[in-house]
């Protein structure tokens, strides 16, 4: 498995694995997760076979295919607010102790657990993750990683700190077309690159204001089997109304981060990939007047990344990747046609040409230029699966290709990039800081939880 640049996960030698291999055992006897009950990264008792035990939080939407992935392994805790939307699951894993509370889970199972899978709405992202990761828990969690820049960098920092095993769900990562255009960039075909754009054709966003007190209308009652309480978490309480739960809290600000958060993390995953980025210097947004509550329809945001050098020691000049929400102008400036951006989203500007790609499809240009081209050399070995590769990771195996030291900074780029367009402006960004050069921006980098919540 190829590693991306600043992964830290520990491994484990065939030393460690031979001595606690009898404490192992007699884990296993008392009923004990083996993981759980030796810290973090030990060697499984029986080799890579051996089966996790694995709590899962969040059982709808990205939680139906995420529980389907480890499904292998000893479901040992299924966790929803939802009883409804939950009820698939618990038919399926009989067996598994039903939560709706994440912090009974672990009060209730902690030393049966050694891995957990996060697939909540974005702003209960964090809470759930740093429980588990404070117990040594490795993690799987949903993109894009959480809803606050500053809980992104903590859970990095946790993850990377006590060694855990841990996979930012941008499965797409895994797919040919996407790896095709990686190589293809890191081939030096298209010669020295200063300019990306990658895009998500959508106008979602902006959706109508629900009928609430303090809004306009009545509070509605909460529908049978969900626990409003728990389903807000850590943000303000509110009474229930239709229009948040169970979907469209994506395009509300106090709980979601809109098409950027929802798809920037798997675009902006071929330009960090190819050009070993990893946190800009200077960021910019613009578009449609911001609404405070709601996400927008449209927008435009440019991220400045300096030189750099990757983990295989090639040199990378400075780059701008700029972010859009809806179609790039640059397209129709380089005489680039609709049909040919069909089913792409990023388009990479060289000295020697471009490349246009996406998820399962490129194209090179000029075109003649590259006729006869019939694809980059394959040098990144096929994943075994996305789930998998965390799975193996949590055995002591080689970093997921989205562990957090990869797609921290990644999660962390997206989220700024919703602030520049909020303010609609510009700033520096001091990474290792974790500071902008503007007191609105950093207002915007992390958020105060209601009593209870607080971590």
């Amino acid at each position: 498995m190829p590693q991306h640049a600043r992964q830290s996960v520990a491994t484990i030698s065939r030393r460690t694995f031979t001595v606690g291999a009898a404490t192992a055992t007699a884990a296993a006897a008392a009923g004990t997760g083996f993981f759980a009950t030796h810290g973090y990264g030990d060697a499984p008792a029986e080799g890579p076979a051996d089966k996790l035990n694995i709590a899962v939080v969040g059982l709808g939407g990205r939680g139906v295919p995420n529980l389907e992935g480890v499904t292998g392994q000893n479901i040992v805790a299924l966790c929803d607010v939802d009883d409804v939307r939950a009820g698939k699951a618990y038919e399926q894993h009989p067996g598994a102790t039903k939560f709706t509370d994440f912090r009974k889970m672990f009060d209730a199972l902690e030393k049966q657990i050694d891995a957990v899978v996060i697939s909540t709405p974005d702003h209960t992202h964090f809470h759930p993750a740093w429980w588990a990761m404070e117990r040594g828990k490795h993690v799987y969690l949903e993109k894009p990683l959480a809803h606050e820049v500053e809980e992104v960098r903590r859970l990095t920092e946790a993850a990377r700190t006590k060694g855990l095993a841990t996979q930012l769900g941008s499965q797409r990562h895994t797919l040919k077309g996407l790896r095709d255009g990686v190589e293809i960039v890191k081939s030096g075909l298209l010669g020295t690159i200063k300019e990306v754009h990658s895009w998500i054709d959508s106008s979602r966003g902006m959706p109508n204001m629900p009928d609430i007190t303090g809004m306009a209308g009545e509070p509605q009652p909460v529908p049978a089997g969900l626990d409003w309480d728990l389903w807000l978490g850590p943000v303000a309480e509110r009474p229930y109304t239709k229009g948040f739960a169970p979907y469209d809290w994506r395009f509300w600000w106090e709980f979601g981060t809109g098409e950027t958060g929802n798809w920037g993390c798997h675009i902006l995953d071929i330009p960090f990939w190819a050009l070993d980025l990893a946190h800009p210097v200077h960021v910019s947004g613009s578009g449609p007047e911001p609404d405070s509550k709601r996400t927008p329809k449209s927008l435009a945001s440019r991220l400045d990344f300096p030189a750099r050098t990757g983990a295989d020691g090639k040199t990378w000049p400075a780059v701008s990747v700029h972010w859009y929400q809806g179609l790039p102008p640059v397209l129709a400036e380089r005489g680039i046609d609709g049909k040919l951006a069909e089913k792409k989203n990023t388009l990479f500007i060289g000295t020697d040409g471009m490349l246009i790609c996406g998820f399962d499809a490129w194209s090179l240009l000029p075109a003649e230029k590259f006729a006869g081209y019939e694809g980059p050399e394959q040098t990144i070995p096929k994943s075994p699966g996305f789930h998998r590769e965390w799975l193996d990771a949590c055995r002591g195996g080689t970093p997921a290709t989205c562990n957090f030291d990869y797609t921290g900074p990644l999660s962390e780029s997206v989220l700024l990039a919703n602030i520049a367009y909020r303010v609609q402006g510009e700033f520096d960004w001091d990474a290792a800081a974790l500071k902008s050069s503007r007191d609105d921006v950093n207002t915007l980098l992390r958020r105060q939880y209601r009593r209870g919540w607080e971590v």
